[in-house]
């Protein structure tokens, strides 16, 4: 049986460090934010939460990289993530990181993987 899988964007949209593209995944309580960004040449996908207060990362819609262009940073109090992982670096995320999602480029394509593994 193929995998759920669901476009997500084309790979074109994600440049190296740049803006990432925001997406919703179904949750319990209805849809919940998402977003995939580029980072070492590969696709990274998370919940578009910070694991410290209830609140959406990025400061700008899909500008979810600090000025440095390293680490991917939340618009409210400054949390420091690692893009490849989402393994908070710094700040009040507590040793709490981003809850990945699966995802696949291929084809030119970016998709969602069934993530209720």
């Amino acid at each position: 049986m193929a995998e759920n899988q669901r476009l997500i964007c084309l790979a074109g949209d994600l440049s190296e460090s740049g803006s990432g593209v925001r997406f919703t995944v179904p949750g319990l309580e209805g849809e919940r934010p998402a977003f995939a960004i580029r980072y070492g040449r590969r696709v990274y996908a998370y919940l578009n939460e910070c694991s410290y207060v209830p609140a959406e990362l990025d400061w700008q819609p899909g500008e979810f990289f600090d000025h440095s262009k390293l680490y991917l940073i939340c618009s409210i109090h400054g949390a420091l993530y690692a893009p490849e992982s989402g393994r908070c670096l710094g700040g009040r995320c507590q040793g709490k990181g981003l809850k990945p999602l699966r995802v696949e480029e291929r084809e030119g394509a970016i998709y969602l993987l069934d993530n209720e593994k």
